[in-house]
């Protein structure tokens, strides 16, 4: 069943509260609040890659509070294993059974600190839950709930002591995206409420994880043409088959696309969705998805250059087709 006119309007009004409330915490930002906001919808994940001292904790815990919901954050060092992130199944002599002790990933929201100074087997560990929104311990399955969101963050200066996240963890990643020192007047704002060290705890909570829950799953009933699709489609391909790159967007990305396009649309009012959404979600949501040429990176090549040219000599349907 297609979401209607009204529900559409209900959702755009809805997702304004949301993205109003975050931003008592989080000043001058609303763009990015919008994206976080829209990978939760779409239930995907966000990579923020940003230096120290954004907001990026400041950003998950306002997240959390505005949903009801719980968070977590998990500081990735390189002793870390990934049990400290699942949870790990213990020996209990009184009842002379295994229980499993559940890891700070069995939260709403996560914020995986530092993700890339971790091991590639504790990274690995996210793998299927930021796919399935689920984990898998000594045979046994559990699921993480729903609204489940990871908020992974890499310093983009510091790279001694990193591992670089596989291109398999990446293209788990719905968006990524940076939030940036905020501007003058919101830094002045900031500074004149220095004694509040943590905003979030003075928010209220605008809906609960279940309406959350009902958000996502409205927003993935939004009409999307064939004509869009298709687009989405030559788009993937000239990716792929550009000079620059060795591995263009994958069909998790483009289905990555679809759902987060509906959310978008969705969030402007409409219950279908316009090319002008594509244009304006891909370079967040399909540039760390490329692979490089080396050669083609080592003279000025950019994902962000391949991505504008590409956008650029693609046609766009031009029909406005809603549900």
């Amino acid at each position: 069943m297609t979401m209607t006119s009204e529900q559409a309007a209900w959702f755009a009004d809805t997702f304004e509260k949301l993205v109003a409330n975050v931003g008592q915490a989080v000043l001058g930002k609303e763009h990015v609040i919008r994206l976080t906001f829209t990978a939760m919808l779409a239930e995907g994940h966000v990579l923020f890659e940003d230096a120290p001292g954004t907001g990026k904790t400041s950003l998950a815990r306002a997240l959390a509070a505005t949903v009801q919901g719980s968070n977590n954050r998990i500081q990735f060092t390189p002793d870390l294993l990934p049990s400290d992130v699942t949870g790990v199944t213990i020996y209990d002599q009184k009842t002379q059974k295994f229980e499993f002790h559940k890891g700070p990933i069995f939260n709403n929201i996560v914020l995986a600190d530092e993700i890339n100074r971790a091991s590639p087997k504790t990274q690995s560990a996210l793998l299927e839950v930021m796919e399935e929104s689920r984990v898998t311990v000594d045979g046994v399955t559990y699921s993480a709930g729903r609204p489940f969101m990871v908020m992974a963050t890499q310093n983009p200066i510091e790279q001694a002591g990193t591992y670089r996240l596989p291109e398999a963890q990446l293209d788990r990643f719905l968006i990524k995206t940076s939030i940036g020192y905020p501007d003058h007047a919101s830094t002045v704002r900031l500074l004149g409420g220095s004694n509040l060290k943590d905003r979030s705890k003075e928010l209220s909570a605008v809906i609960t994880t279940q309406a959350v829950a009902d958000m996502a799953d409205l927003a993935a009933t939004g009409h999307v043409d064939t004509a869009v699709l298709e687009y989405i489609s030559r788009l993937c391909e000239e990716t792929r088959s550009a000079p620059e790159t060795r591995l263009g967007v994958s069909v998790r990305g483009a289905l990555a696309m679809v759902r987060a396009a509906k959310v978008w649309a969705a969030s402007q009012g409409r219950n279908f969705v316009l090319p002008d959404d594509i244009k304006e979600l891909a370079p967040v949501v399909w540039t760390h998805r490329f692979v490089m040429d080396p050669e083609a990176e080592f003279s000025g090549a950019t994902p962000e250059a391949v991505l504008a040219r590409i956008l650029a000599d693609v046609a766009a349907p031009q029909q406005r087709t809603n549900a």
